[in-house]
């Protein structure tokens, strides 16, 4: 889908947003590498997996049946049920779910989850306009190239300063890939981009409330309104980004940022290439994720007598630590949060469920005595300004003088040089699609997730993501058995 790009129809040839147009629409698919494509097709996998979750959470219901909101008559499925309504409609709702159980893959550049504020809005307007899946992926590919430029060019100051880089960005990703897919000229993608600036919201005030998944929905309903708008004639400053009073001066602050990084080197490699990308295997804090592999590992390699046992210590990096040391957690947001309690966890089932931070599973009797002998601090050999901050070490001292210890100096959720097998995929996608779906139809959706970039209409794929009637929730039933071995 390569875009002829014509100059005479841009308002203004060295603005910050015809520039990054120029880049978006001269892409071409010659430039996909095996590598991009299977990352993508991973990221997308594990994206619809989470939003199946998350459409039976309460941030979901309470936002779907809002007076006003998806009454419109449409073309675009709200998954995990049996209506359709507008791609706008479709889209606050869809990428709220997706982002409801913070179970959504995320990008330590960014600083945030770059999937979500593309995938609802790309599958609405593919449902609408029977678009590929190689479509689709391109679509995406782009969308994460455009996120992770902007946050390379906004630095950690952004975040640091309470911006919520997920939704702030998002929307100009979730504008570039839909300027893309929607085949938009120079001018058209320029202005989209120029309104998604005056759309670009969320703090991180909000952050453990319903808001923040909020944020993902709204985000990625901005990214195509802006689209929708900008092709249909509506205009906006193309220089809304480098004003004195544009994006980058007001949401960062002079000196603060650098527009140089949203070109440099673009495509080479492409960002969704990078080693930062990462899925979560756990439901819980990546920074919990070190320790939890690590415990697991213990665990595989050692027969571990809970009764032997006279004393856990877990050291992470001081950064991991900060948000996560919750030794005796009280509420389920807490145990997400807590490096304690996932930590014994893992020792205790061998796993780290989304059952596992329901029902008060993290108050029981075994729970509650293993945290008595848990101790977290920072470790003293990960330093505060080391290259690597995503580290944990975990040391199970055993009644009979034995110490036994496993240490990563580096694990930045799931991929990279780490990814996740398709087993586990697997694992991960029926623990959250069954919330929504009948265990039956699960295996027919992992299998065309897997080969997105053959299917002919996406449509194929998005019937399946609605039961043939709504499921109650039941967050302990387990699918027998598994898909691979």
């Amino acid at each position: 889908m390569k875009v002829t790009i014509a100059r005479d129809s841009a308002k203004k040839d060295d603005s910050l947003t015809v520039q990054l147009a120029e880049k978006i629409l001269s892409f071409d698919k010659s430039q996909l590498t095996p590598l991009s494509v299977e990352r993508a097709k991973m990221c997308l996998l594990d994206a619809v997996g989470v939003m199946l979750a998350g459409t039976v959470e309460p941030a979901s219901l309470l936002l779907r049946n809002t007076p006003g909101l998806a009454n419109a008559i449409g073309l675009c499925r709200i998954f995990g049920t049996d209506r359709k309504t507008s791609a706008l409609d479709a889209t606050l709702i869809n990428g709220t779910a997706s982002h409801a159980l913070d179970y959504d893959d995320f990008s330590s550049i960014m600083g945030g989850h770059h999937t979500v504020p593309l995938m609802a809005p790309l599958l609405a307007i593919a449902e609408e306009n029977c678009f590929s899946g190689e479509q689709v992926l391109i679509a995406y590919i782009i969308g994460v190239e455009v996120e992770i430029r902007f946050a390379r060019a906004l630095g950690f100051h952004h975040y640091d300063k309470g911006w919520h880089p997920t939704s702030t960005i998002g929307t100009f990703g979730a504008a570039a890939s839909l300027s893309y897919i929607l085949s938009l000229n120079l001018n058209q993608t320029s202005t989209a981009l120029s309104i998604a600036a005056s759309m670009a919201a969320g703090i991180k005030a909000n952050f453990g409330t319903m808001v923040k998944p909020l944020h993902v929905g709204q985000c990625a309903r901005n990214g195509l309104l802006a689209v929708l708008l900008a092709k249909q004639g509506y205009d906006a400053n193309p220089n809304s980004l480098e004003h004195v009073q544009g994006f980058f001066n007001v949401f960062n602050g002079e000196g603060t940022f650098d527009t140089q990084k949203l070109f440099e080197d673009w495509a080479l490699p492409l960002e969704i290439e990078g080693n930062t990308i990462a899925l979560k295997q756990f439901p819980c804090c990546g920074s919990t994720h070190p320790a939890i592999t690590m415990m697991l590992e213990l665990r595989k390699a050692e027969s571990i007598s809970i009764a032997d046992i006279e004393k856990i210590e877990v050291l992470p990096h001081s950064r991991r630590l900060m948000h996560t040391n919750h030794p005796f957690p009280k509420t389920s947001l807490e145990a997400k949060f807590s490096v304690q309690y996932v930590t014994v966890r893992a020792l205790l089932s061998g796993s780290v469920r989304l059952r596992d931070f329901e029902d008060n599973a993290f108050l029981s009797p075994e729970v509650k005595n293993l945290l008595n002998l848990i101790q977290a601090h920072p470790h003293p050999a990960m330093h505060d300004d080391a290259d690597e901050q995503w580290g944990a070490e975990v040391i199970v001292y055993l009644k009979n003088g034995l110490k036994l210890s496993r240490r990563i100096d580096q694990l930045v959720g799931r991929g990279g040089t780490s990814p996740m097998s398709e087993q586990e995929m697997w694992n991960k996608f029926q623990d959250c699609a069954q919330r929504a779906l009948p265990p039956e139809n699960l295996e027919a959706i992992f299998d065309m997730l897997l080969n997105f970039e053959k299917v002919s209409d996406i449509n194929q794929l998005t019937e399946l993501l609605i039961p043939p009637s709504v499921p109650s929730r039941t967050p302990n039933n387990k699918l027998k058995g598994a898909k691979k071995k």
